[in-house]
């Protein structure tokens, strides 16, 4: 099993998320725990369309790094 960063951004009734390294893979919901949930269905179709059409599938290269302010 393969592990994809998620970005998740959003507030208020309004999130988006999407994998840095999945080019063109995004949701959209009215919720943190919707658009999380809409990313973990489609991460795996994301992969298993370039799989079908025999498109290179990108190893995880993102990360993520935190800095105090």
């Amino acid at each position: 099993m393969t592990d994809y960063l998620v970005v998740v951004e959003g507030s208020d009734g309004s999130f988006s998320a999407f994998s840095p390294d999945l080019p063109g893979c995004a949701a959209a919901a009215d919720s943190r725990e919707e658009v999380e949930r809409l990313m973990r269905e489609a991460i795996p179709l994301h992969v298993e369309s370039l799989r079908e059409h025999s498109e290179p599938v990108p190893e995880p290269q993102s990360s993520v790094l935190y800095v105090p302010v």
